[in-house]
């Protein structure tokens, strides 16, 4: 019998618990990797505790913050509840489209001056506009063939985000379009070119059309607007369907809109409004818990009427201090050369909450930056307020009027952002004025003044209020080159005298 060497017997233990370590270390290093590197398992985050009590300090913050980033939500919506008042399609106060939900209104002229319900409205255009409830049912929308007249359609969600692209700067076909909520499921018509798909139940579409300032072609644009239309998919039989939109209806325009735009938010009933809004527009990625937070703290304020009370106080003070100032454009936009501002993110403001309340304070509705390029201007070269009291001038040099592949127009506003009532019913000045006089070196100048600035020059004259603050802003209808990247901008506002 062979006998195992002393030696050998004495190290085998020492070399088993080796050899055991070293398979209990492989056997962690790969369990270590592969917790590195498989998928983690998250946790969602808790939201606020329903049952905990706040203090009025944190719900006059988060009230404070709600007010601002949810105004211009808020503000749509509150439209959509007074369109779904319309009986039928008709004219607020004979001068704007007024539509019930699903349906819309469309005018057969440029927008008139006593209007209130939205500011800065151009005179370049025959609008439209309708809003939709898309929770109530997909809806059509018409798009009629304009030949190379310009046109879009903007398409505007809750947020005042557009989400779609018709207008002849894309190309778009003549034909039917269907737009749908983010829940809806179903099959699609023959006949539909495409469906636009919008993030939130309500959205607004708003036609502009061009058109000259000449009878002829106000005949011309007649032909054309006959054939927009939007109606809910059950009413959708592939053909189009044509209204004269002279014979509509006129119906009161709301009280109490006075010198501004009618009020369409109000801090007294904000945090009502604000759950009914928050669902129709659902949180877009990482805005969870910012929706979570709000609708907390209103929930704890229905249960506190002292804590209510406190929210709406802070709202209050909110608009004021800081939306109302958002009026002015001067405020607010990328800054350009002689105190003009632009805007780049224009119905594409995403988390961008400032822009887009100051936007919707002091414009609402504006269109896509390669839709239309704004140049807003409250001061003059000197960097002083423009006001009805002085005599101001703005010159083209030749070649430098603004590039375009559609139209552009300067148009004069008053400090509340309306049109002011003149004797040549001359609201803005550009492509659509086809009696302009340009110098002999090619330039064009125009006059901005209260009075007239002379009989050869009044083809120039865009009127202003006397002794009052005014503000401009120049449109460019599908920019063309520099003026797309905000290479090109605006000359100075010269003051006279």
């Amino acid at each position: 019998m062979n006998r195992v060497p002393t030696s050998f017997s004495l190290k085998l233990p020492f070399a088993a618990a080796a050899l055991c370590a070293a398979l209990q270390f492989s056997v962690d290093a790969h369990a270590l990797e592969a917790a590195r590197t498989a998928p983690a398992t998250v946790m969602p985050a808790p939201g606020p505790d329903s049952q905990g009590r706040i203090t009025e300090s944190y719900a006059r913050l988060v009230a404070r913050d709600a007010l601002f980033w949810a105004w211009p939500m808020v503000n749509v919506y509150n439209r959509r509840l007074a369109f779904k008042r319309a009986p039928e399609p008709g004219l607020a106060g004979g001068v704007l489209p007024f539509a019930p939900l699903n349906r819309m209104a469309m005018l057969t002229d440029y927008m008139q001056p006593n209007q209130r319900w939205v500011a800065c409205p151009n005179q370049d255009v025959v609008y439209g506009a309708g809003i939709l409830a898309l929770d109530a049912s997909p809806v059509v929308i018409q798009v009629p063939d304009f030949g190379k007249r310009f046109w879009v359609y903007q398409l505007a969600n809750l947020r005042t985000d557009g989400f779609a692209t018709l207008g002849s700067m894309y190309g778009t076909k003549p034909g039917f379009y269907m737009v749908v909520g983010p829940r809806w499921k179903g099959e699609v018509p023959a006949g539909i070119i495409a469906v636009l798909h919008a993030d939130s139940q309500t959205a607004m579409v708003i036609p502009r059309v061009f058109q000259a300032d000449t009878p002829e072609d106000r005949a011309a644009v007649e032909a054309v607007i006959r054939d927009i239309d939007v109606y809910p998919l059950a009413d959708y039989d592939g053909r189009m369907k044509r209204r004269d939109w002279h014979t509509l209806r006129v119906f009161p325009e709301p009280a109490g809109s006075g010198d501004g735009e009618v009020r369409w938010v109000r801090p007294e009933t904000f945090f009502d409004e604000l759950p009914a809004v928050l669902a129709d527009a659902p949180p877009r990625a990482g805005e969870e818990a910012m929706y979570a937070k709000v609708l907390a703290v209103i929930a704890a304020a229905r249960k506190d009427p002292a804590l209510k009370a406190a929210m709406i106080d802070e709202a209050k003070k909110a608009e004021q201090e800081l939306v109302d100032p958002l009026l002015q454009f001067r405020k607010w936009g990328a800054p350009l050369p002689f105190h003009w501002t632009t805007l780049d993110d224009g119905a594409r403001f995403g988390v961008d909450y400032f822009t887009r309340t100051a936007v919707a304070k002091s414009n609402i509705m504006v269109n896509a930056a390669n839709e239309t390029r704004y140049y807003y201007q409250d001061l003059d070269a000197s960097g002083n307020r423009l006001d009805g009291k002085g005599r101001y001038e703005i010159t083209f040099a030749k070649g430098q009027l603004p590039p375009t592949r559609g139209f552009w127009s300067l148009a004069l506003y008053d400090d509340h952002h309306f049109f002011v009532k003149n004797a040549l019913n001359r609201y803005a000045l550009g492509t659509r004025n086809t009696q302009l006089q340009y110098g002999s070196d090619g330039s064009l100048t125009l006059y901005l003044q209260a009075d007239s600035p002379g009989a050869d020059k009044e083809a120039n004259w865009l009127p202003a209020p006397a002794g009052a603050s005014f503000s401009l802003m120049l449109r460019n209808y599908g920019p063309a080159g520099d003026s797309q990247s905000a290479n090109w901008t605006p000359p100075a506002v010269v003051r006279l005298q």
